[in-house]
């Protein structure tokens, strides 16, 4: 069996206000193995995105530990997990985010020259060329449409060859036809650099391309494959 990458133990998630506590998470464990892909289903305010960023090391839980290559994120500060998600770590975001003042080569050029990669400006046009872009390079985010920003975002995220890609509904402001490009990149980069995919979704079929996949519902793990 290959050596888990991310390991979640009881992982709890409660936000307080003076009127009520809310339980966002209760409870949750999980590992991943290395190399692995892994899908996060439910429905609409199930946790899926809140365990997404928790596994990532973008929030903290309430209680519970997570340990992300290697790491007990618990023992790190913030400039720590951060310079982990550098070396380490892909992310797809739903609402794009990527920077309005650059164009689309420049935003697939960051992380690559980041890295201090001198091939930075041919690295970032062949992926875009495999996201069916490469016409758009020059294009800046606000004359892009929001299926041509997400392939812009998902080009950027292989820049780094990431050991692990957090992905949050990854193909949900895409058409049928970009969407399953974009899902065949996906796997295609998980088989051929070994990236560990944890995935956010509602569309079962993506679900199905991976190797495990688990339901939260009301914050609890229901069930894994």
């Amino acid at each position: 069996m290959s050596e888990p990458v991310i390991i979640a133990r009881h992982l709890s998630k409660v936000v307080r206000s003076p009127e009520a506590e809310l339980r966002i998470l209760d409870d949750v464990s999980l590992q991943v193995e290395r190399g692995a892909s892994l899908a996060i289903i439910g429905s609409s305010g199930s946790g899926k995105s809140t365990l997404l960023g928790l596994l990532a090391g973008l929030d903290q839980p309430s209680s519970g530990e997570v340990i992300l290559a290697g790491q007990p994120l618990g023992t790190l500060d913030e400039d720590q997990r951060a310079l982990l998600r550098s070396k380490h770590v892909g992310f797809v975001f739903q609402s794009f985010q990527l920077l309005g003042s650059l164009d689309a080569l420049e935003n697939v050029m960051l992380p690559l020259e980041l890295h201090g990669r001198r091939d930075a400006r041919q690295q970032a046009r062949e992926l875009l060329e495999r996201v069916g872009l490469g016409a758009r390079a020059s294009h800046y985010p606000r004359q892009l449409s929001g299926g041509e920003q997400q392939r812009v975002a998902i080009a950027r995220a292989f820049a780094s060859e990431p050991d692990i890609l957090f992905a949050d509904e990854p193909t949900g402001n895409l058409d049928a036809a970009t969407g399953q490009r974009i899902s065949d990149l996906l796997f295609s980069l998980n088989r051929e650099q070994g990236t560990t995919l944890v995935l956010v979704t509602h569309e079962q079929r993506l679900a199905e391309r991976c190797s495990a996949s688990l339901h939260l519902e009301g914050g609890r793990l229901q069930e894994q494959r």
